[in-house]
């Protein structure tokens, strides 16, 4: 007989702040993870037992992720996992549901003047490759593309003993560099939904003005020392042509998580 399968809906753990535990349990309310796109359902098997079912409930108890919540809503310094405060200084840019850093701070890192806190470092520039070859940070990794992202997170090496710092850009750091930070911190999420908060990559920043404003500042981490805007004539099909491929452009596509306050409940910066 094929097996019969039921779905699992995760537990809404902002409820819990607010609700007492046996009705958040019995309302079966989505836990509102930063950086998690949409809700996962789970599958599993009816014959399964409880214990088998709940591999969560088996590793630690609800009241240790409420604390986790709380401590990452109340404490903004902390990284995304709450392990430890973020290296890098941050400040209030245009999203504000993302860490932010500006190209002065950029180039201190390229320098060397964080490598006593960060054990490795990965630009990630979230332009079309014709402006990538136009000129870009040194070192950095072109990724503009979700598959990209994912291939990045699922191929990449981490361990909780070393700091590996990502950091996000595009033109502007407006709409594609973004767009990238988050889809990666959705997908971290996923991948570590069954251990909450633990992250692969919990230190991520967003380069405030994106690639222009760093050039503009300091041009001599680039290579080649110039600058492609996105919008040139000549490479008008190129454009057309990426847009299409990556799809961070398309018409209502806009970003889903906002830091906000409601009442008494708090959505969790990433």
């Amino acid at each position: 007989m094929a097996p019969h399968f039921v779905d699992f809906s995760v537990v809404d753990c902002e409820a819990f702040t607010r609700e007492p535990q046996e009705r958040c349990i019995r309302s079966k309310r989505h836990l509102e993870f930063d950086g998690l796109e949409k809700p996962s359902k789970r599958r599993r098997s009816v014959g399964c037992t409880d214990a088998a079912e709940t591999p969560v409930a088996k590793e630690r108890s609800i009241e240790s992720i409420i604390a986790a919540v709380e401590r990452l809503s109340t404490e903004p310094r902390l990284v995304a996992d709450g392990s430890r405060e973020n290296t890098l200084p941050t400040i209030s840019g245009k999203h504000k549901d993302l860490n932010a850093i500006t190209p002065e701070t950029m180039s201190r890192v390229l320098e060397g003047a964080y490598d006593d806190s960060v054990d490795q470092l990965t630009v990630i520039d979230c332009r079309y490759p014709y402006e990538f070859e136009g000129g870009h940070i040194k070192g950095a990794v072109n990724l503009f593309t979700k598959q990209a992202i994912k291939d990045f997170i699922h191929n990449s090496v981490t361990s909780s003993e070393k700091n590996h710092v990502l950091i996000f850009h595009c033109e502007f750091s407006s709409e594609r560099g973004p767009k990238m930070y988050r889809h990666l911190r959705s997908l971290d999420r996923e991948i570590n939904i069954d251990t909450y908060p633990k992250l692969n990559f919990p230190e991520m920043y967003l380069l405030e003005g994106g690639y222009k404003a760093f050039y503009e500042s300091d041009r001599s981490h680039c290579f080649p020392q110039s600058y492609k805007p996105m919008l040139q004539k000549e490479h008008s099909a190129d454009l057309r042509h990426f847009r299409i491929k990556s799809k961070s452009w398309a018409a209502g596509d806009n970003p889903r998580h906002r830091t906000c306050a409601s009442g008494n409940a708090t959505k969790l910066c990433f």
